[in-house]
């Protein structure tokens, strides 16, 4: 039987998602708008998320509505025997099984990858650390702020600050889960060439030391090292966004006919044939002169004189924009980026589309935020268990349903 693949290229896939905050979550928010069947598997209390205030109803924050739009809720106990055992009958049915408790808490429960394959031989098993499991900071508790220290982040901002800052959006989260998605998507390529189901394990800490040395290594590269670790053009006080007439701007000539035209624009000719100023290897060895000269002009312009001139000679070139005008934003408006959407108990509420096109499946949101433990039945039933054996489960405490009104699988984009 053929698959409609209107929903994204993962339609037909499972996901149990034993994650929470945002990490693991957004990683399989990823999968979910490509299609995938993802299950957010809560304990009784739900994920943490979905408590932060304020908020119009209990356990649905609006950080939980961004991260879990086309998911499904069961509530599982994994305390008790009975909760236990209906993950793995749920495991029978999965594809992608991607958790992140730390390695002694998932074996604790009973849910190593070995136990699980044993169940699904075929599974793409994933867990989501804050550390890899062979080295000793394993057991250590992980959150965004500790791997920006870990990792470098922090400490890049004393060179331009002179004091370690946190990078205002939780960006180790954010790579963390782009990495779990494009592994466990790769998995499964592997899967349907015959190569079988696999364990994954992406550590934070070790994903963002890569991630920031992609540029970061520069003159470290070498052994020994050609100088200091870090790029120039990046950990200069210098590098910010330039005051104009009337606001501020992103003004980034790059190539050398960028800066010819931007030296003729501001009458600063002379620099045109500065020898400090000829190539990009040389700019960047002086991109605190460089940047000085661009600080300097730029306010005798405004934002849209800017703009205009950099557009012409196609000089990148941005306005700084708040958070709330991004969604004003011509270009933002004219690719539909933003949507606003009607939940059956939340009310009206904004949402980012999938900024990715795909020309075989449109980007909808065929699923909403679900409401904590709203699919227990429908999962459970679906995974074989009777009506009686429903209800024992709930009786037993292995799990819960959602007692609000309201069906949320409506499609609405």
């Amino acid at each position: 039987m053929a698959i409609d693949f209107s929903k994204g290229p993962l339609t037909g896939t499972r996901v149990l998602d034993l994650t929470s905050v945002i990490m693991g979550p957004y990683a399989t928010h990823l999968m979910a708008d490509l299609g995938a069947d993802v299950i957010k598997v809560e304990a009784p209390e739900g994920d943490q998320v979905r408590h932060y205030r304020p908020l119009r109803n209990p356990a649905m924050s609006g950080m939980f509505m961004n991260l879990n739009r086309n998911k499904r809720s069961v509530v599982l106990d994994l305390k008790k025997p009975s909760g236990q055992r209906a993950l793995k009958r749920l495991i029978k049915t999965a594809d992608v099984f991607v958790h992140s408790l730390r390695p002694d808490t998932i074996n604790g429960l009973g849910f190593s990858y070995e136990t699980v394959r044993a169940i699904n031989p075929e599974i793409i098993y994933c867990g989501a650390y804050g550390f890899g499991a062979r080295g000793p900071y394993s057991h250590k508790a992980a959150y965004d702020d500790v791997i920006q220290a870990g990792s470098g982040i922090a400490g890049l901002f004393a060179r331009l600050n002179g004091v370690p800052s946190y990078a205002p959006t939780v960006i180790c989260d954010k790579i963390g889960g782009q990495t779990i998605a494009h592994s466990v998507m790769a998995a499964l390529v592997q899967r349907a060439r015959g190569g079988g189901g696999m364990s994954i394990e992406v550590p934070m800490l070790e994903t963002l030391i890569e991630f920031i040395f992609i540029e970061h290594m520069y003159l470290g590269c070498f052994d020994p090292p050609l100088g200091k670790m870090g790029f120039p053009r990046l950990v200069t006080k210098s590098r910010k966004p330039f005051r104009t007439a009337d606001g501020y701007m992103c003004l980034l000539p790059y190539s050398d006919r960028n800066w010819q035209d931007f030296f003729n624009f501001v009458d600063r000719t002379d620099c045109i044939g500065d020898a400090r100023f000829a190539t990009l290897p040389l700019r960047v060895q002086n991109i605190d002169v460089l940047y000085a000269i661009v600080d300097e002009v730029a306010v005798k312009h405004t934002n849209a004189e800017w703009v205009k001139f950099c557009d012409s000679v196609s000089i990148p070139a941005m306005p700084v924009l708040s958070l709330e005008e991004l969604e004003h934003d011509p270009h933002v408006k004219e690719v539909g980026l933003f949507h606003y959407l009607e939940h059956p108990t939340e009310g009206k509420y904004r949402t980012v589309g999938r900024p990715t096109t795909l020309s075989t499946a449109e980007f909808s949101v065929y699923q909403h935020p679900p409401r904590l433990g709203e699919h227990s039945r429908e999962i459970l039933l679906a995974a074989g268990y009777t009506e009686d054996e429903y209800a024992a489960l709930v009786h037993e405490g292995g799990t819960r349903a959602d007692q609000v009104k309201g069906d949320t699988s409506a499609p609405t984009v």
